[in-house]
């Protein structure tokens, strides 16, 4: 579990949400955020876009960052040619292994995919890159055909195998177990991609590790196409947490991370987002601020500070004295007892009518109402 490897695709399968666009400047400051918290792989873009993206993922490599630097391709030699052009020493071939993607995709059978597979696998052996090969839509691929398709990669040299769960449909109990089967059909590393169709990319990529997988593709906040992908900051939290796997990651910068890309992509975070949300540190039910102020561990499962987050006690409808107290305390105020219940039952009042919580100005100009009664 040590050495699982984390590959970022923000840059890839990230941009390829419906309607977002990164520019190069915040490509190559996504790309050194990334490498500055840890990241070990990095999914630069696809060379077969263009002359603009080559060049951004030349401008990428020419940062001279830490982290391993791959592309996205088809499973076409001038896919791979492109990606030369670029100079990255790592390719991931996408490989559409599933009937339905083979009618529809490519409009060939599975003879074809095979052979061309070889091929293209053949031709970026001999250039000199490390291969991964991705299995794309795996999770909807007959078994037997996914097998083989794995072994044939491994037999042409692929350094690696990514499955792909394209349309999110697993759940971390059929992905554990075919992960587990494609060990045993393989010994080269797995990576597991999942989307999040269904709310379970996270995890199913926890799952996949724990059965296996070696690398883990993420972006971060999730972004991607549809419901978006496994999310870098949970994935990393939950193996450190849930696993007992710490990377090693400077997990103090995620929300910093998450702000940058939220803003770049034009996709605000949702303030309950895991890990990174403004909200997932915010108590206000008065049973769970007075655990808070007893000890945080009663409500939280982590330090706020752990990834850039602070702590906020809300005064709300559901506040209790002890809360009220608590916040008056910190702006000098010791109220009674009597004092904490009297303010307490004009906040329950005012919330129910405006539906939200309180600021500290709004609160001091009840307690002035309250003390001028």
């Amino acid at each position: 579990m040590n050495k699982i490897i984390i590959t970022d695709t923000t840059l890839r399968d990230g941009e390829q949400s419906a309607g977002v666009v990164f520019n190069r400047e915040e490509k190559l400051h996504i790309a050194q955020m990334l490498d500055a918290i840890g990241v070990q792989e990095i999914e630069a873009g696809i060379p077969a876009m263009g002359n603009d993206e080559q060049e951004t993922i030349k401008a990428i490599i020419g940062l001279g960052l830490k982290a391993e630097m791959s592309t996205w391709n088809r499973v076409a030699i001038p896919d791979i040619e492109a990606s030369a052009e670029c100079g990255v020493k790592r390719v991931s071939i996408a490989v559409p292994v599933s009937d339905i993607h083979l009618k529809y995709i490519l409009n060939k059978g599975r003879d074809w995919v095979l052979e061309e597979t070889k091929k293209v696998i053949d031709y970026a052996k001999e250039e000199g890159f490390y291969v991964c090969v991705g299995a794309v839509d795996a999770s909807r691929s007959a078994e037997d055909f996914l097998m083989q398709f794995a072994r044939l990669v491994q037999d042409c040299g692929a350094d690696r195998l990514r499955f792909d769960d394209t349309v999110g449909i697993l759940d971390p109990f059929q992905i554990s177990e075919l992960i587990n089967k494609l060990r045993t059909e393989i010994d080269i590393d797995i990576e597991i991609h999942c989307h999040n169709d269904f709310g379970m990319a996270t995890a199913n990529t926890l799952a996949a590790v724990r059965a296996g997988a070696r690398y883990a593709s993420v972006t971060v906040n999730g972004l991607g196409e549809r419901a978006g992908n496994a999310a870098l900051e949970e994935v990393v939290m939950a193996l450190k947490h849930i696993a007992g796997t710490d990377l090693g990651f400077d997990t103090a910068r995620f929300h910093e991370l998450s702000e940058y890309v939220a803003k770049a992509a034009l996709r605000a975070i949702p303030v309950s987002k895991p890990i990174v949300g403004s909200d997932i540190f915010a108590h206000e039910s008065g049973v769970h601020v007075d655990g808070i102020l007893k000890n945080p561990l009663t409500y939280e499962p982590f330090a706020p500070g752990e990834v850039g987050l602070e702590r906020a006690i809300v005064i709300g409808k559901h506040s209790g004295s002890h809360a009220i107290r608590y916040v008056f305390e910190k702006r000098g105020i010791n109220l009674t007892k009597e004092e904490a219940d009297g303010i307490l039952r004009m906040v329950r009042i005012v919330a129910e009518n405006t539906k939200k919580a309180f600021s500290d100005d709004e609160l001091m100009r009840l307690y002035q109402m309250y003390k001028a009664r």
